[in-house]
């Protein structure tokens, strides 16, 4: 009975749909989070009778097949670049990104890896640097004796020394930006990597056309809105258990047919 198969893919696909809301869900407070949504299709059709093949020796023409879906699967898991609600928090190094483009970081191996959270800090030597300790791309470095640190909207960092009147430029920020932003590959830890499917990146300072301004004192909350996330879980949990049904209904059915 293809039933039983059939509904068995469907409580596949609202499982991951369910992980996907969940993760979600788990991430709602998390800085620079895109939330995920899930895309589905449908598996191949069995033709039982094909549309357009002939009817009678008279030329006669089927005019709608019969065809058997046979399930569902899961095409892709997609994240929206909503922008999330900017937050401020009054610290002199946490920057926001509003509008398009991404931090480059220098990972470890020395590959470079993209994020839009922008809740930075200092390293021993006075980098600016990612939570992780990761340094923020092109390197700029604080001097120690600086008493104060402004970065402007086109992400110019000017520092004030003691003893000094006028700010000193120590660095100019870049922002990456993708063809495909769906196309990143997500790392964990809020960094992401580029893929064929993203595209090469394109930089340039913010506020350039086609590139978001710099915050600064502001971090980039989740985009995740928890209503919505609670509607579509309704929604899985309710396809979930009407597929569960259509199992159990043709376990009853096959019962009923081992009993004649």
């Amino acid at each position: 009975m293809r039933a039983l198969d059939i509904a068995a893919t469907g409580m596949q696909a609202q499982q991951t749909n369910v992980e996907v809301i969940a993760n979600n869900i788990a991430n709602m407070t998390t800085t620079g989070y895109q939330r995920q949504r899930v895309e589905f299709q449908d598996l191949l059709y069995q033709d039982l009778r094909r549309a357009g093949s002939n009817s009678s020796d008279a030329g006669t023409i089927v005019p709608s097949g019969t065809q058997i879906g046979l399930g569902v699967k899961t095409a892709a898991i997609y994240r929206i670049d909503q922008q999330g609600n900017l937050q401020q928090t009054n610290n002199s190094l946490d920057l926001a990104i509003s509008g398009n483009g991404w931090f480059q970081v220098t990972l470890p191996s020395g590959q470079t890896a993209y994020t839009r959270d922008g809740t930075f800090g200092l390293s021993p030597n006075g980098e600016i640097v990612t939570a992780d300790g990761y340094v923020v791309q092109p390197g700029i470095q604080i001097p120690s004796n600086a008493t104060n640190v402004t970065i402007n909207a086109s992400g110019q960092v000017q520092v004030s020394l003691s003893g000094q009147t006028a700010p000193q430029t120590v660095g100019q920020l870049q922002l990456a930006a993708f063809p495909n932003d769906a196309g990143l590959e997500a790392q964990g830890g809020n960094l992401f990597i580029q893929t064929a499917a993203s595209g090469d990146p394109v930089t340039a300072t913010p506020s350039s056309p086609g590139f978001g301004s710099v915050q600064q004192g502001f971090v980039e909350n989740s985009n995740v809105n928890v209503v919505s996330e609670i509607t579509d879980l309704i929604t899985a949990q309710r396809a979930y258990e009407m597929n569960s049904q259509v199992i159990t209904t043709s376990n009853q059915m096959m019962n009923t047919l081992t009993q004649l």
